[in-house]
C-alpha cells in the first residue's frame, strides 16, 4: 500500500525466454490490417464502420435555423423571456410536463432494490436514506455529491421495479432534498454538472416523482423543475467546466423540448449544446480530460436527450448522434477481454453488464478506437490478449477532473483475466475507498509504468488537477514480421522528468501476434547533450490483476504468474544498467463499483546513473 504515494525499480534477463529481444528496434510505417475479434467483448470488430466514424468536429454545426429563429435564440440569451418569445398576450404558462420519456437506458437493479429497502448504495457504502445529509453545504465526498445532488440515484430505482412499486420511495428523498435545499445556492447541490445532472433526471424519470396524490408535492417539485432550469440557463454559460457545460446544455435542451413555451429555450441550448461538445471532445472523439466517467457521461446525457426529442415526436438534430457515434468508439478501446473497463484517470474497472448496457443503449455499432489522437489510450490485440497504453500528456487544468500522471503506464489482459493493472479509483474515492488516498491513486506509482527517485512524472495537486510534469509525449506505431510472426509495436516517451532530473522516458512494447508474449524496454535518456552527474532511484512497477498468484523466482530476476484459470506466465527482466532485482509489495486494486481489492505488484528497483541507462523485460504465457 505504501507504493501509492511512492516508487522504485529496474531490469535483466532468462535466455530461453528473451532470444531476439535486442532484433528490429526501427519504427515502421503502421500498415492498414483489420483488427481481429479477441474475445466477446471485441465482437463489434466484426461489424462493418459506420461512415461517420471518419467525422471531424469541424463537421458539427448547430441545426439550421430561419432568420426568425436565429432572432428568437438572440433574445432568450440576452434574457427576454420564452413566454414573452413564444406567447407575448397570454399568461406565462404553469409549470408542467408535456410528454413522457421513455429511455432505453436502464440503471442498476441492485442499487434500486437497496433504495426500496431504505438505503442508498454508494461506491459500497450503505447510507440509510433517513440519515444522509441533503443540505447542499454539508461536507460531502464527491461519489455523495454526485447521488445526492445529482440525483443519478432515480435511473438505479426505475430499474427496480413498477412504476408504482418505486414512487414511494422516489416522492420520500425528493422530498427531503427540496426541503433541504428550497433555494438556488452556491454550494455543492448547485454546481453546474450536478444542477444539470438532477434536472435530466427530473424530467426523464418525472413519472416517479409527480405520480403523487398530495397536490403540494408535485406542484413544489413542477416548481423546482421550473426554478432549476431558469438558474441553468443563466449560469450554465458562466461554466470553466467542460463537462458540466455539456451537460447543462443538454438538461436545457431537454427542459426545451418537455416544458411549456420552450422553443426558445430549445433552440438556444441546441447552438449552446453544439458549442460544448466541441470543447469538450478531441478530433478522435476521446474527451479532452481523458476521462472515461467524463467520456460515458456525455453518452449517457445523449442517449437521455434523444429520448426527449423522441417523446415530443421530434427528430434528434444530426449533429448529436453524429457526436454520440464519435465518442462510442475510444470507450471501447479502453475494454479488455472480460468486457470491463481498464483503469484509468481515475476510473474504476466498470461492471461489463453495465458498459454493455451503455453501449447498447447508444445504438452504436463500431470498432474500438484505432487511429488514435487526443484520446491517447492506444491498444494492442493478438490473440486473447489485450494490452492498453497511455501515450499522451494528462488533461490539461481546464479538463482535469481526476487527473493521474499515468504516462506511459499500461495495462493487460489475459482473456477474461487481468495480467498487468493501474490501481484506478480516484474518482471514486469516499465511499469504501478512504477519500484521504485520493491523491495517492492518481500517482505515478500507482500505475504500472516507471517512476524516478519517487517523484510523479506529473504533479499531482489537489481537487482532481495536475500541476507542472509532462507536456509532451512523442508517439510510434508500427508493425513488425519477425519470421511466420507478426509483431504489434508502440514506442512513446515523455518529458516529465526533463526538467527536474535532465531525462527524458521512453517506453517500447511488443506484442507478438498470437498474443502469447509482450516484450518491453525503458531506457532513461539525457534530455540535453550535457549529461548530470550521480545517481537516482528508480522503480518500474507492474500491479497485477486481482487473483494473480504471484512467485518470485529464486535469483530474483522474474517471477511466475498464475492467473485464476490456471494459465501461467512468466516475467522476466532482460539486460539493464543498474544492476535491478525484482521485489514483490502490497498494492490496491479499485473496480467499477468503488471496491478495493488487496492485489500484489512486482517492484524492479535499482539505481539508475543520470547519465540515462536501459530496462528490458519479459512476460510470456508458459501455459
Amino acid at each position: 500500500m505504501d507504493a501509492l504515494l511512492s516508487g522504485s525499480s529496474d531490469a535483466k534477463q532468462s535466455e530461453d525466454l528473451f532470444g531476439e529481444i535486442e532484433d528490429d528496434r526501427s519504427a515502421l510505417p503502421l500498415k492498414d490490417r483489420r483488427e481481429q475479434p479477441t474475445s466477446e467483448a471485441d465482437a463489434e470488430a466484426e461489424m462493418p464502420l459506420a461512415e461517420s466514424r471518419a467525422l471531424v468536429l469541424s463537421d458539427f454545426v448547430p441545426p439550421k435555423a430561419d432568420l426568425t429563429e436565429k432572432l428568437i435564440r438572440f433574445a432568450y440569451r440576452l434574457g427576454v423571456g420564452g413566454a414573452v418569445l413564444t406567447a407575448p398576450f397570454r399568461k406565462p404558462a404553469r409549470p408542467r410536463l408535456l410528454a413522457t420519456v421513455d429511455t432505453p437506458l436502464a440503471g442498476d437493479r441492485v442499487a434500486g432494490m437497496a433504495l426500496r429497502a431504505g438505503h442508498f448504495m454508494i461506491n459500497g457504502v450503505k447510507a440509510p436514506i433517513s440519515e444522509v445529509e441533503y443540505q447542499s453545504s454539508s461536507r460531502a465526498t464527491p461519489p455523495f455529491e454526485r447521488m445526492i445532488h445529482g440525483f443519478a440515484w432515480l435511473r438505479d430505482l426505475a430499474a427496480a421495479g413498477q412504476r408504482e412499486q418505486c414512487v414511494e420511495t422516489a416522492e420520500r428523498i425528493a422530498g427531503l432534498w427540496l426541503k433541504a435545499n428550497p433555494k438556488p445556492g452556491k454550494c455543492a447541490a448547485w454546481y453546474v454538472d450536478y444542477t444539470a445532472m438532477r434536472l435530466m433526471a427530473w424530467l426523464v424519470h418525472a413519472p416517479l416523482l409527480l405520480s403523487s396524490k398530495d397536490g403540494n408535492l408535485r406542484a413544489d417539485m413542477l416548481g423546482a423543475i421550473d426554478e432549476t432550469a431558469r438558474w441553468l440557463d443563466r449560469e450554465v454559460r458562466r461554466s470553466s467546466d467542460p463537462l458540466g457545460s455539456v451537460l447543462g446544455w443538454g438538461a436545457l435542451v431537454a427542459a426545451g423540448l418537455l416544458m411549456p413555451q420552450g422553443k426558445p429555450r430549445r433552440l438556444y441550448a441546441e447552438a449552446g449544446l453544439v458549442a460544448a461538445l466541441g470543447d469538450f471532445a478531441g478530433e478522435d472523439g476521446g474527451a479532452l480530460s481523458r476521462s472515461p466517467i467524463a467520456q460515458m457521461d456525455v453518452i449517457a446525457m445523449l442517449i437521455d436527450l434523444e429520448a426527449c426529442y423522441k417523446a415530443t415526436d421530434r427528430d434528434l438534430p444530426n449533429a448529436f448522434g453524429l457526436m454520440r457515434e464519435l465518442l462510442v468508439p475510444p470507450i471501447l478501446a479502453l475494454r479488455h477481454g472480460d468486457g470491463a473497463l481498464g483503469n484509468w484517470q481515475g476510473t474504476g474497472a466498470m461492471r461489463a453488464d453495465r458498459l454493455a448496457a451503455l453501449i447498447d443503449a447508444s445504438t452504436v455499432r463500431t470498432r474500438p478506437l484505432k487511429e488514435v489522437k487526443h484520446w491517447g489510450f492506444h491498444r494492442l490485440t493478438g490473440g486473447n490478449t489485450i494490452v492498453q497504453m497511455d501515450a499522451a500528456p494528462p488533461p490539461r487544468a481546464k479538463h482535469s477532473r481526476s487527473g493521474c500522471a499515468s504516462t506511459l503506464a499500461f495495462e493487460m489482459s489475459d482473456g477474461a483475466h487481468r495480467v498487468i493493472v493501474n490501481c484506478g479509483g480516484a474518482a471514486l474515492a469516499g465511499g469504501l475507498v478512504p477519500h484521504r488516498i485520493e491523491q495517492g491513486l492518481r500517482a505515478t506509482a500507482a500505475h504500472s509504468t516507471l517512476i524516478l527517485d519517487n517523484v510523479n512524472s506529473t504533479s499531482v495537486l489537489l481537487g482532481g488537477k495536475l500541476g507542472k510534469g509532462v507536456e509532451q509525449v512523442e508517439v510510434e506505431r508500427s508493425e513488425i514480421a519477425r519470421g511466420n510472426a507478426e509483431v504489434q509495436r508502440i514506442e512513446a516517451s515523455h518529458d516529465g522528468y526533463a526538467s527536474r532530473f535532465g531525462l527524458i522516458h521512453r517506453r517500447i512494447l511488443m506484442l507478438r501476434g498470437d498474443g502469447s508474449e509482450l516484450r518491453g524496454e525503458d531506457v532513461l535518456m539525457p534530455s540535453t547533450r550535457k549529461g548530470q552527474r550521480g545517481k537516482l532511484g528508480l522503480a518500474i512497477r507492474f500491479h497485477l490483476g486481482r487473483g494473480v498468484e504471484a512467485r518470485l523466482s529464486e535469483d530474483k530476476r522474474g517471477a511466475s504468474l498464475v492467473l485464476p484459470d490456471g494459465a501461467l506466465w512468466q516475467f522476466r527482466l532482460g539486460g539493464n544498467d543498474a544492476g535491478a532485482d525484482v521485489a514483490m509489495e502490497e498494492s490496491m486494486w479499485v473496480n467499477g463499483d468503488g471496491h478495493p481489492h488487496a492485489i500484489d505488484q512486482l517492484v524492479v528497483q535499482g539505481m539508475i546513473s543520470r547519465g540515462g541507462g536501459q530496462f528490458s523485460w519479459l512476460l510470456k504465457k508458459m501455459g
